[in-house]
């Protein structure tokens, strides 16, 4: 049994038609998948114009993979991984970690407007690194050996960096810290 979802079958049809050079293919592919990954590198890296690169720069690596990318399993999974891949090395080159708003970036499945609102004004108290982290381990399902993998640590460092950061927004949700 394969531990992939199953590929939506008109997905494949545009994949495969995108490699011919179908241009509008490759486009309707963009406008099913970019608000997800603009999302998540927003959230990773907290600033609006570096998610709008990143989301660029996955669909260009796209592009460039089109021939390597299998049919039968679904597309934004990969795209999210390149996107997290992305995001993780612009941390890392720049050292630094900007949090802005955008009212833009929600997140792409699910919750209200306002729930999601709270959800980016918690993640937002966090450190961007602890941020990243933790979105990555618990809502993309990132391993804590993939996590240290791709940080250069050890996995206990990546559990340490979950547990600190959820500890802190368990303190902050029953002492009802507010947003600054």
């Amino acid at each position: 049994m394969s531990s992939l979802p199953e590929s939506n079958p008109e997905e494949a049809a545009l994949l495969r038609k995108a490699r011919w050079g179908d241009h509008d293919a490759f486009a309707r592919l963009y406008r099913a998948h970019a608000k997800a990954i603009h999302a998540l590198a927003y959230r990773l890296t907290g600033n609006a114009a570096a998610a709008e690169d990143i989301t660029q720069d996955t669909f260009l690596k796209m592009l460039g993979f089109l021939s390597g990318l299998r049919t039968d399993a679904p597309l934004r999974p990969w795209l999210k991984r390149v996107a997290a891949n992305a995001a993780i090395d612009r941390l890392r080159r720049e050292q630094r970690f900007v949090a802005e708003t955008d009212d833009d970036a929600w997140p792409d499945d699910g919750a209200s407007p306002a729930e999601n609102l709270e959800l980016l004004g918690m993640l937002r108290r966090l450190p961007p690194l602890a941020r990243t982290v933790v979105w990555l381990h618990e809502m993309e399902g990132w391993s804590h050996p993939e996590l240290a993998e791709r940080f250069g640590r050890s996995p206990s460092w990546s559990k340490s960096i979950v547990s600190r950061a959820l500890a802190r927004l368990r303190d902050d949700l029953e002492t009802g810290v507010k947003d600054d």
